[in-house]
């Protein structure tokens, strides 16, 4: 199924994208109305949204709603560095060893259609297209093998990255988490339609010029490994996004960079997925907020 959040009429539930529709399953009255708590559900939850979809219960064409992000606060967004060698090539890094893991902010979640900030304090704003996971299930010391059964579905990340903050702090967290820089979506596909993850082309355009192509059976530390080092640190909760890295191609490696600028346009996509697509405005000067 593809798992997504939509606003409708001014008020915001979930559905299952099916074709050019989505099922409105703020009309299974049973069904919890977030994320985190439809996936903290699992099976049972997933069942009913399966037989909405099979017994028709009410659709709404796609065009009349506005997607938005899957999982709109997850308790843990979670970021690889380095992941792809065209990408370690690219930086003149060594191949890591070890993975490089780094948090986003959940507040840096954005819509998948909705517009990112280029922000007042930086010009040096990139982008990085990647594969995202949704964690289903509250587990830990995951072994690899075992990966898939704590798995949800998958989805799309820009990684949105800010460069001179993102090498301010070792760390990266800091560059990585800007308001707006972490738009996901459209929607998670469940992994019942996901044979494999890692057999996906992925693409980015800016402004319909092609910056990467690549796919992710090319991942140096794979979607299952990434699962299986963070739970054996810490308890992952169901809503956890992991952005599994990116492939070469990023602005920060050219010559010069071509750094995003207000007006461009972004659009990433993910074979079996889809595709989000953002504008960069600048900052708008009310951002600015205290209490």
């Amino acid at each position: 199924m593809k798992l997504a959040r939509f606003t409708h009429n001014n008020a915001t539930r979930l559905g299952v994208v099916v074709d050019n529709s989505i099922v409105d399953l703020g009309a299974v009255p049973e069904l919890p109305r977030d994320m985190t708590a439809f996936l903290t559900a699992g099976k049972d939850a997933l069942d009913r949204a399966r037989a909405a979809v099979r017994d028709g219960v009410r659709m709404l064409p796609l065009k009349e709603v506005t997607l938005e992000a899957p999982v709109a606060r997850p308790p843990e967004f979670l970021a690889i560095g380095l992941n792809y060698a065209d990408h370690v090539a690219e930086t003149g890094s060594k191949k890591p060893e070890f993975p490089m893991f780094f948090n986003k902010q959940a507040t840096c979640v954005n819509a998948p259609f909705a517009p990112i900030h280029r922000p007042r304090v930086s010009e040096a704003l990139d982008y990085e297209g990647e594969l995202g996971i949704v964690i289903g299930k509250r587990c830990r010391h995951v072994p690899r093998d075992r990966a898939h059964e704590v798995i949800a579905g998958y989805l799309i990340v820009d990684d949105v990255s800010v460069r001179d903050w993102q090498r301010r702090a070792q760390t990266m967290t800091l560059g990585k988490s800007f308001d707006t820089h972490g738009p996901i979506g459209p929607w998670i596909v469940t992994t019942d339609e996901m044979a494999d993850p890692h057999k996906l082309e992925l693409r980015t355009w800016v402004n319909g010029e092609l910056r990467q192509h690549s796919n992710t059976r090319h991942l140096i530390f794979d979607c299952f490994a990434q699962v299986e080092t963070l739970s054996t640190v810490c308890t992952l909760l169901p809503g956890t996004i992991i952005s599994t890295g990116t492939p070469s191609g990023v602005a920060a490696a050219m010559k010069p960079p071509k750094w995003l600028k207000a007006g461009d346009v972004v659009k990433i996509e993910i074979e079996s997925i889809g595709s989000i697509e953002h504008k960069v405005i600048e900052e708008p000067a009310d951002t600015t907020r205290i209490g």
